[in-house]
């Protein structure tokens, strides 16, 4: 290492994004000059497989010519409510959706198909599968990203997951170490607290991470969450010394690649500052450090990286190490081929049975799923966008309106997401008289209204089927004679999966994967 500049060896441990569907005059700039050396993808950098394949390979002759290596191009390609390609795409279901058939082999395929699809657009690098444990109903942020609460059903799925990636001839990553799932806040938009004892994490968070590890996943990403047992200073997993080289290099015994969550998310710059958040990483044993929406940010991290080498306040032979294990890499990752390739004209069809048999029967009366009747009505609000790991805002369609389209009959009616006292007397009154009443929620367990709503219509009588679109604790609650069926995402492909079970043409066969709610 010690023949490269320096400003390279830094750069080679920055990850920048950059707004646009082309690159912008920053982030070239920021190349150019700071030599950042990886890039990460976005829904907003995204139009069409044409360019997407356009913009991968000028990214790639930008960096390689002014670095001098080829860079990592990374994407958060989860499925369910984080994907970040077009609906062109044949995105995967969900990781808890997956887990839900019961099958882990869905696992692989769906992992093998999505790298299928990375790999022919130029990305290398997928920031998947999430391992979080959902052991916390309350989770605004994980939820349906995860294979479910049971440590050891997520190793098992996380596991076909990281082959199917790899097998795919794309890097995976298992996220986020060193658990993300027993919190109910999220880290884009404040600083989580786990107060457990490196034995109760072995016990739980960990189960995953190591089975990836021992599996040879070739990359763990961080979380910024403060686990106060761990580091006696209050700064997060990401900062912290003692967890990323301590425990995961240390006790764990990780020797790949470990990365960051964004440095802009708001448990971060909120609290730290992003610069200096991106110092202490990179001081902490964090070998890929990301700042993914603003290019400025990696420049002046870099900046301050140099004055602190030239202080003798940050490691060269530190930095050394970690630039060889980067480049190693890059080299390993690029000698990657697909092993047995899923052929293109399976995918639709793989996600679709996949998704099909996903649906769940968390509860159902004496007689099974009711009839529509005559005159149904059709009842949701719109999904918006919950957690900043998700992608668009809104996506335009509703569970209600494209249920009485699929019908042909009946009504609809689109409610607020949190609706008032006033909102459901409303929804009272048009439902009264139905014929039956389907009922899609979307994270009802958090935003309360939605369930008052939903008792609220039971009690009118009238034969129910009420659909979780997210998280599945919306059903836990629910009145006895409620059909009581958890659907994983608010998707039109998750649509069409689900109208077959609520028509009463086949049955639900999934399986849940929450013990919480068994």
């Amino acid at each position: 290492m010690n023949d490269l500049p320096l400003r390279i060896k830094l750069g080679q441990r920055l990850v920048a994004g950059f707004p646009g569907t082309v690159m912008d005059e920053e982030f070239i700039r920021v190349v150019k000059e700071y030599k950042v050396g990886n890039v990460i993808i976005f829904q907003h950098n995204i139009v069409d497989d044409a360019q997407l394949k356009t913009l991968c390979a000028e990214l790639t002759t930008l960096i390689t010519r002014e670095t001098g290596f080829a860079p990592f191009i990374t994407i958060d390609q989860e499925g369910g409510v984080v994907t970040r390609l077009s609906n062109a795409y044949t995105n995967a279901p969900g990781q808890m959706a997956i887990a839900a058939t019961g099958d882990p082999q869905n696992a692989y395929e769906m992992g093998r198909m999505t790298a299928a699809q990375l790999r022919d657009c130029g990305v290398n690098f997928n920031l998947a599968p999430d391992l979080d444990v959902n052991c916390n109903p309350d989770n605004p942020v994980i939820g349906v990203r995860s294979f479910g609460d049971d440590p050891d059903t997520v190793a098992r799925y996380g596991v076909r997951m990281i082959h199917g990636l790899m097998d795919g001839g794309v890097y995976a990553v298992v996220k986020h170490f060193p658990g993300h799932g027993d919190t109910a806040v999220d880290s884009h938009v404040g600083l989580p607290c786990i107060d457990k004892s490196f034995a109760e994490l072995s016990q739980m968070e960990f189960v995953p991470f190591l089975a990836g590890i021992k599996a040879g996943v070739p990359a763990v990403m961080t979380t910024h969450i403060l686990f106060p047992q761990l580091e006696k200073e209050r700064l997060p997993a990401t900062m912290s010394r003692a967890i990323m080289t301590g425990i995961l290099r240390g006790r764990l015994g990780f020797g790949g690649l470990i990365i960051s969550d964004c440095m802009e998310m708001e448990a971060i710059a909120s609290y730290y500052g992003t610069v200096t958040g991106v110092l202490a990483a990179l001081n902490a044993g964090v070998d890929l450090v990301f700042t993914s929406h603003h290019a400025a940010y990696a420049a002046q991290a870099i900046e301050r990286a140099e004055q602190e080498i030239a202080q003798g306040k940050l490691s060269l032979a530190e930095l050394d190490a970690s630039v060889a294990r980067i480049l190693h890499h890059k080299r390993m990752c690029a000698a990657m081929q697909p092993k047995d390739a899923m052929p293109e004209g399976e995918w639709a069809p793989r996600a679709a049975a996949v998704r099909a048999g996903s649906i769940t029967a968390v509860r159902l009366p004496a007689g099974g799923i009711p009839p529509l009747g005559e005159d149904p009505i059709f009842i949701s609000c719109p999904d918006y966008r919950s957690t900043l790991a998700s992608s668009a805002s809104s996506s335009g369609f509703t569970f209600a309106e494209e249920m009485r389209k699929k019908a042909g009959f009946g009504a609809a009616l689109v409610t607020p997401k949190d609706p008032t006292d006033d909102d459901i007397a409303a929804t009272l009154r048009q439902a009264k008289g139905r014929s039956a009443i389907v009922l899609g929620t979307y994270n009802g367990h958090i935003l309360k209204g939605q369930l008052r709503q939903a008792t609220a219509l039971a009690a009118l009588g009238i034969p129910m089927i009420a659909v979780a679109m997210r998280n599945p604790y919306d059903l836990a609650d629910l009145p006895g004679g409620v059909a009581a069926l958890a659907a994983w995402e608010y998707t039109l492909p998750m649509f069409d999966a689900l109208w077959p079970v609520i028509s009463g043409q086949r049955q639900p066969t999934g399986v849940l994967p929450l013990k919480r709610l068994r």
